[in-house]
């Protein structure tokens, strides 16, 4: 028996011009027997409609689900390393789903918890910063042995597909997807005779655990940043970052694999 194609729309709501598009949208998608649901919940496929920050707003928003499909498309003039479509080519995803066997990418996510705490995902990347002009002091420990006391403006860790972000920007490695692995990189680090870090990115296995333990020097409330979204936490004590079970899955086009995407931005 067939599974049920049901259908969610994620999109900045507040885009009237979309908004009016979007009508054209349910038809097709209803012309070619999906169903459309207004609650996430009830989808087996999830769409987002924008570039890359909406797409991951709609995994956040959406409870970063392992069981459903997502899938991205883009407008005019918007990076799209998430989405394989757009919006003039939205029939040919209708019938690729439907007519063809897919082709799913699976992409890995970092579990955070905060003050062996609260826990978030992210599909790009964890990133500390300092909220305040001033340095922030941060031990960096892996698998519960000190590696090194980090000294400037902050970390980022990344996933493999994050690392094409904010991780690149400050010089980090582009790192195939289909490594389950996530990258330390620093931002603006200080070294000198007191403080003393790698100087590079660094990766780690799947399998490790790093600790972000934040040094309390009068800067602990530095700005966490998942993803395109900033939590405020007070008082931040440490910071454990492990690679998730979870994965989320995509379409994927032929001929149009992360590699191509790469190029086809940066290149």
């Amino acid at each position: 028996m067939q599974t049920r194609r049901n259908l969610y729309f994620y999109y900045p709501r507040h885009d009237e011009t979309l908004k009016n598009k979007m009508e054209a949208l349910y038809k097709a998608a209803e012309d070619n027997q999906f169903h459309i649901v207004e609650d996430a919940v009830n989808a087996n496929i999830i769409v987002s409609i924008g570039g890359d920050g909406t797409f991951l707003q709609a995994v956040r928003k959406t409870g970063f689900r392992s069981d459903a499909l997502y899938t991205g498309i883009t407008r005019a003039n918007e990076s799209g390393h998430y989405c394989d479509f757009n919006l003039d080519n939205f029939n040919e995803m209708l019938h690729i789903m439907q007519n063809e066997e897919l082709e799913v990418r699976r992409f890995p996510v970092i579990k955070v918890t905060v003050n062996d705490g609260s826990e978030f995902k992210s599909l790009n990347e964890v990133s500390v910063r300092s909220s305040i002009i001033k340095s922030i002091v941060i031990d960096v420990i892996i698998d519960d042995e000190h590696f090194e006391t980090f000294r400037g403006d902050g970390l980022i860790v990344a996933t493999p597909t994050g690392s094409t972000g904010y991780n690149k920007s400050v010089e980090g490695a582009v790192i195939d997807p289909k490594i389950p692995c996530f990258q330390v990189s620093e931002l603006a680090s200080i070294n000198n005779n007191r403080y003393r870090t790698l100087g590079s990115s660094f990766i780690l296995n799947k399998n490790r655990k790093l600790k972000l333990s934040v040094v309390q020097d009068g800067n602990d409330y530095p700005i966490i940043g998942l993803d395109n979204e900033a939590y405020s936490v007070r008082n931040i004590k440490d910071i454990t970052v492990t690679l998730s079970d979870d994965v989320i899955k995509t379409v994927k086009l032929k001929n149009n694999s992360f590699w191509d995407r790469v190029k086809r931005t940066f290149l």
